[in-house]
């Protein structure tokens, strides 16, 4: 076994922590690029009617549930009002997307089945998010974020 010296003690330590920094700087660029970080361009904007929204949203009483046909590749809504009954909207907007990054994003365009609302989607093993707007037939918003997981 041969000695361990002055200059290769300082080698080592050099190489180690040159390693751990290059790392952090690739996972904090990785970071950085793969989630946009934005919720709303503007927040104090977005806060100035969002008492209103919440409040009007709550007396729709409405629920919506998620459920991905991964055989069909297919996404139902099952939206439902405060008796239990389908609730006719008078338009949907969905975005279908991991949480940590925007690269997966999908727009799908919803259809109204007999009760529900469905759309294509191909969507990988794994945790999604979906962020649905509608609107009533009186024109109120309807806006809530749901979670998914797709099983494989």
């Amino acid at each position: 076994m041969r000695e361990l010296t002055g200059p290769k003690v300082f080698a080592i330590a050099v190489a180690s922590f040159g390693l751990i920094i290059s790392v952090n700087f690739y996972m904090a660029f990785k970071a950085v690029s793969t989630f946009p970080g934005l919720e709303v361009d503007n927040s104090y904007v977005a806060s100035q009617t969002f008492d209103a929204d919440r409040t009007a949203q709550i007396a729709l009483g409405w629920t919506v549930t998620p459920i991905y046909d991964a055989a069909a590749h297919q996404m139902h809504l099952e939206f439902r009002g405060k008796d239990g009954a389908p609730v006719t909207l008078r338009d949907l907007t969905v975005l279908i997307g991991r949480p940590t990054e925007a690269k997966d994003d999908l727009h799908p365009v919803f259809t109204q089945t007999s009760a529900d609302y469905a759309a294509p989607a191909d969507l990988a093993m794994g945790k999604w998010m979906l962020q649905v707007e509608a609107h009533s037939a009186d024109g109120t918003l309807f806006r809530q974020r749901r979670k998914l997981w797709v099983k494989g």
